[in-house]
């Protein structure tokens, strides 16, 4: 039978961050390698970007540390990944979400044919078997009060900024420790976009949540994280503060596509270009 206790992690082996994922190789259906020794780590309390582009790798990067890769025939090779110091691979999804591990998965996956509330109330079952839990559906209407306007409208009937933020209030429910956020600008407009991040922002400032936030929207990423992560082909290109590479000219002209041409190119780019300069001074 599993041990569903995660203790905290000990002095001196990484207590600073409450994710830590150490070199990952993830292969699909027994010959896609999706990933290709994946480093990161997310500082507790704090926001890390994971950006790049479609088929990057970020969406996989996240299920590995959820423990939802086996539902797509996806298999961690090579690696670990530890969550408060422990490592995850014998835990079960249930174990880690009752454990404070939420993953707002890409798409919203609402209950379509349930109301706002009954949706809510579908997350706490989740709590099953965690000491002193208890849903807090106040706090989710407290960052959200269009939902507790909607509470008792179909979920299906939401708007996809609202549908949006059913999902990360679902999350909300049980006061996780850490947040699993994949693209939740998907298919919203500007303003809604502003208004969920302005809110991801305000949950970490307010409760101390830690979150790995995957997007495409790098720009708008960045404004609210500490740090960030690129991806490419499955790997880490660049990493360092949100700050620096927001302002980094080569990252911004040849990965964010900011630069006078307006097109995004590859890492592969960006590194065929400074030896030019290199060779050119």
């Amino acid at each position: 039978m599993r041990n569903e206790t995660l203790t905290a992690t000990p002095a001196g082996t990484g207590a600073a961050s409450i994710l830590e994922i150490n070199n990952i190789e993830v292969i699909y259906n027994k010959v896609v390698q999706a990933l290709r020794g994946l480093s990161l780590s997310v500082p507790r309390g704090s926001i890390v970007a994971l950006l790049g582009s479609n088929g990057a790798g970020k969406s996989t990067t996240l299920k590995a540390v959820s423990g939802l890769l086996t539902l797509e025939d996806g298999l961690l090779a090579s690696g670990s990944v530890h969550y408060n110091g422990q490592s995850t691979d014998r835990y079960a999804p249930q174990q880690l979400v009752r454990q404070g591990l939420s993953h707002v998965m890409e798409g919203r996956r609402v209950f379509e044919d349930l109301t706002v509330e009954e949706n809510l109330v579908a997350a706490t079952y989740a709590l099953t078997g965690r000491p002193h839990a208890r849903a807090d559906f106040d706090l989710v209407y407290t960052y959200f009060p269009r939902l507790h306007e909607r509470r008792k409208g179909l979920a299906g009937y939401l708007s996809g900024g609202e549908q949006q933020m059913l999902a990360i209030g679902r999350a909300l429910i049980a006061d996780p420790q850490l947040m699993l956020l994949d693209e939740p600008s998907l298919g919203l407009s500007p303003k809604l976009v502003e208004d969920i991040f302005g809110i991801i922002a305000r949950i970490n400032a307010e409760r101390g949540t830690s979150m790995l936030l995957v997007e495409q929207n790098a720009t708008v990423a960045l404004a609210v994280a500490h740090s960030g992560y690129i991806m490419e082909s499955g790997k880490i290109v660049i990493d360092g503060p949100a700050e620096r590479l927001a302002r980094d000219a080569d990252v911004r002209e040849f990965y964010l596509g900011m630069g006078g041409s307006g097109e995004a190119r590859s890492f592969r780019d960006l590194k065929h270009y400074k030896r030019r300069k290199r060779w050119l001074s």
